[in-house]
């Protein structure tokens, strides 16, 4: 129902309820009826359920059934590295999970605990969970609003809805039904409804309950958390497709390779069939980049710590890349592109700046802290105590100089309020503010320079043109005027108080842009990223902020939440392009848009920080919360919580993204060419019925010899062109750009290299040709992680160094040589120390990846070019 078109008699009587309230009696068959007044609790998986999600991947189940086969063909040390493998990465996993809960929390302890009701003519206290559609709640200053409601009465209402709307203006109730010109009004023009969540910061009012629980306006905001189901980023979805892939593959060439076996040996009479299954199995474990997932996880770890020391906190790790391949971010505006703080940033007056200060600092019901850092207070009034205070006028001391002694409070019907305060002198002056038009009406003479002049209808004019001016420039103008008297006025009624003033001057009031915006905004134009703003402020000032910005050019750009809600999924899709700026949104709408987005096939960012914001950062590829302004509920939701809730952040944020994927490339060209090296040689060696390796072997040139050269990598530096060039599409597969061709060109010269040194170590005998073959191949591997510090570029013309690559092949190495020559773990391992001789030629051979990989380099850019 849509209360807000209705009088509250009427709303009333559908309610079943009267100003005195419900009986106790009918309070207790409705709490039976509607439930509780709080929000569901979100389903919880327990930790074994997360656990065993994570071996759903079709590369883990390929795994776990080569450990059982080599556990059933006692080859223990295989199978226990292997489960080691799967029992590792499924943690990883499961640390990332339950998001969700916290958010539903989060959006519970937004509730207030206890709020003031009248059932059956009586005010009492309850708990707010106990309150029922058709309670009268009673709101005053400071109070959290319990559930949605019907205005049925309002003394000055205001209630701050930023967290519901965005809006950062508190917006002053009535208890007046609204004319229903529309089929809807967007929430944050319903002045007769009170929300959930939102907060009182001025005056006092009462309510006629309509809605409770989960079907209040935070409710539908916490089901829409609750149902969005989480998008995997596009590394993921390429990883997950690897998986399926590299699983089909590793299974033909298995049953390939083991019916080739059994054949070749008479069929499955004999021993030789479990040594084929072995041998199947070796293949298995070469074929699977057991390393890819831990050293895929660990860079995006490193890349998260750096990106935390530039104030952007990553919540899950897998969305890091996202930023990379960003090519829309949605920002709201309030708190992410402003400050979150109306200031005063125009005067006009004809005569003393000072007395504008006074008398806004005076007709004032903010105060300003001892130390004159924080002002306590309704936005609009803050922001003239500040004003006051950069002009050098604290209020403490003017409050001192001229006490209050009576006031004409503010109301929406003569937008205006008076105080009146004592002069040392024993003579009264009285401050008035508000509305320029209004307050204009009540003024005689002007203050200029010299002194109080007639006003004239040039005067009046010339302010109204000032009024216009700002007003155009999206501010919020209030004007000041003053009256001075030789005693306190006996009626001080509005309507005695407010006649005969002289005119002081205007303000004019915006939530100012941040300082770094625009230029982070010209970057990420730059990076070939779209900026859009969301917010549920007025159209004007949407497009005034984002025209300083630079977000837009015209307001043709900009739409509203009405005009978006007449519009179809379809018609908005075809249509999304055409705007930049989305003024008096509500939650749906941002979920709309960031949806509309995507269906054009764009990788779409959210930024926001209030509740309203929550479904929609869950929508998107990813969301950006912000630490300092933002909700809990955002913060849980969001992937990235920015800790200064600076813009700019985004965009180191942007660079780093690209960086880590970048170099996460080249750990997966790395990887996957190592792997693809192992399937050659040992596919070779099956089909010249010799044993290359034995599964220990591959598992250890994976996990050990791999893996820390792979992670070294993810520490690269990013290249020069990273934030010029636009993003990659998401559609873009982990083999574009030659990845594919390097992979397998680089694989078989190492297979090739490694089949070399067996055959050269073979004659003098089998255990020496394996060694040989072995730190050939993991040696091999080494040095090819050096030509990996460069997709195209030679490692020779680099400018930069990796100390942490070094690091790492030394590392590698060393471990590669004491496998093979400290007593007893080369027993373990089936490998001999080698002679002085052998272990020169095997280095030798593993160097010449470096030259092959250097000329194909020089060859491609040669063509390129």
């Amino acid at each position: 129902m849509k209360h807000y078109f209705e009088e509250f008699e009427t709303v009333l009587k559908s309610q079943e309820s009267s100003k005195n309230g419900l009986d106790p009696s009918q309070a207790q068959k409705r709490l039976e009826k509607f439930g509780k007044n709080k929000l569901d609790e979100g389903k919880k998986k327990s930790v074994f359920v997360k656990f065993l999600e994570q071996l759903k991947d079709p590369m883990i189940i390929v795994l776990l059934v080569a450990a059982v086969i080599s556990g059933l063909a006692s080859e223990l040390v295989d199978s226990i590295i292997i489960m080691v493998v799967v029992v590792l990465n499924s943690i990883l996993g499961v640390v990332q999970e339950g998001k969700a809960e916290k958010a539903i929390e989060a959006l519970q302890k937004m509730s207030s605990p206890y709020s003031k009701v009248r059932r059956n003519g009586q005010v009492m206290q309850i708990k707010s969970e106990e309150i029922v559609p058709g309670d009268i709640v009673l709101l005053e200053a400071g109070d959290s609003v319990p559930a949605d409601m019907r205005i049925i009465e309002a003394s000055s209402l205001k209630i701050e809805e930023a967290s519901l709307t965005g809006e950062s203006v508190p917006i002053e109730k009535t208890a007046l039904a609204i004319p229903a010109k529309d089929k809807d009004i967007p929430l944050g023009d319903r002045v007769n409804m009170a929300y959930m969540g939102t907060n009182v910061v001025y005056g006092r009012g009462e309510g006629v309950v309509i809605n409770t629980g989960m079907a209040t306006e935070m409710g539908k905001i916490a089901n829409i958390i609750s149902n969005t189901d989480e998008e995997k980023t596009p590394l993921q979805k390429k990883l997950a497709s690897l998986s399926k892939v590299l699983s089909v593959v590793v299974l033909g060439i298995c049953i390939f390779i083991f019916a080739f076996g059994v054949l070749r040996n008479g069929g499955f009479h004999g021993g030789h069939v479990l040594e084929t299954f072995l041998m199947a199995i070796s293949l298995a474990v070469a074929a699977i980049p057991e390393g890819l997932v831990a050293v895929v996880t660990i860079v995006l770890s490193i890349g998260v710590t750096k990106m935390s020391k530039r104030n952007s906190i990553i919540r899950k790790l897998t969305a890091v890349e996202t930023l990379g391949c960003t090519q829309v971010i949605c920002s709201d505006k309030t708190g992410t592109l402003t400050q979150n703080k109306m200031t005063v940033v125009e005067t006009y007056t004809l005569g003393d700046v000072e007395q504008l200060a006074i008398s806004m600092a005076l007709c004032n019901d903010a105060s300003l802290s001892e130390d004159g850092k924080e002002v306590i207070g309704e936005p609009t009034e803050s922001a003239l105590v500040r004003f006051a205070y950069d002009s050098g006028k604290n209020k403490n001391e003017l409050v001192k100089l001229l006490p209050r002694v009576a006031e004409a409070p503010f109301d929406s019907v003569r937008k205006m309020m008076s105080t009146v305060h004592k002069e040392s002198s024993g003579k009264f002056i009285q401050y008035t503010k508000g509305a320029p038009d209004e307050l204009l009406k009540a003024c005689t003479h002007i203050l200029t320079k010299d002194d109080a002049v007639p006003l004239t209808d040039a005067h009046r004019s010339a302010i109204m043109a000032e009024n216009k001016k700002m007003a155009n420039k999206a501010l919020r103008v209030l004007a000041s005027a003053f009256k001075q008297t030789d005693s306190l006025p006996e009626n001080i009624s509005p309507e005695s108080l407010e006649r005969n003033l002289t005119f002081i001057g205007l303000t004019g009031m915006i939530d100012p842009v941040r300082p770094e915006v625009k230029a982070a905004i010209e970057k990420c134009r730059n990076a070939g990223i779209r900026p859009i703003m969301i917010t549920g402020d007025h159209k004007d000032t949407a497009v005034a902020i984002a025209k300083e910005l630079g977000i837009l050019s015209n307001e043709n750009q900009a739409i509203t939440g009405s005009e978006l809600s007449n519009m179809s999924d379809q018609e908005l899709e075809k249509k999304i392009s055409n705007y930049s700026v989305y003024a008096r949104v509500q939650p749906e709408h941002k979920v709309r848009i960031v949806n509309a987005w995507k269906k054009q096939g764009k990788i779409v960012a959210m930024t926001g920080d209030g509740v309203n914001d929550a479904p929609a950062l869950k929508s998107a590829d990813i969301g950006v919360g912000m630490g300092i302004t933002g909700t809990d509920v955002t913060k849980n939701v969001s992937d990235m919580v920015l800790a200064d809730d600076n813009f700019a952040s985004i965009v180191h944020a942007v660079e780093e993204g690209r960086r880590i994927y970048d170099n996460i490339r080249k750990a997966i060209q790395f990887l996957l060419s190592s792997n693809l090296s192992e399937v050659v040689s040992l596919f070779v060696a099956t089909i010249m019925n010799f044993q290359l390796f034995s599964p220990i072997h591959i598992l250890w040139i994976n996990l050990v010899t791999d893996a820390f050269p792979a992670i070294a990598l993810g520490m690269e530096d990013a290249e020069e062109d990273i934030m010029t060039r636009p993003p990659r599409s998401p559609k873009e597969g982990i083999f574009a750009q030659g990845l594919g061709i390097s992979v397998i060109y680089q694989g078989v010269a190492i297979a090739i290299l490694t089949l070399i040194a067996y055959l050269i170590g073979n004659k003098y005998g089998h255990t020496v040709a394996m060694t040989m073959a072995f730190l050939t191949m993991s040696t091999c591997e080494v040095f090819q992680s050096l030509n990996m510090r460069s997709i195209t570029k030679s490692i020779f013309t680099l400018k930069t160094r990796n100390k942490s690559l070094l690091s790492a092949m030394v590392l590698s190495f060393i471990l590669s040589l004491g496998v093979i020559y400290i007593p007893g773990v080369n027993t373990v391992f089936k490998l001999t120390p080698l002679s002085g001789t052998n272990l020169l030629i095997s280095l030798l051979l593993a160097f010449l990846i470096i030259p092959i990989v250097e000329i194909v380099k020089l060859i491609v850019g040669a063509i390129k070019k």
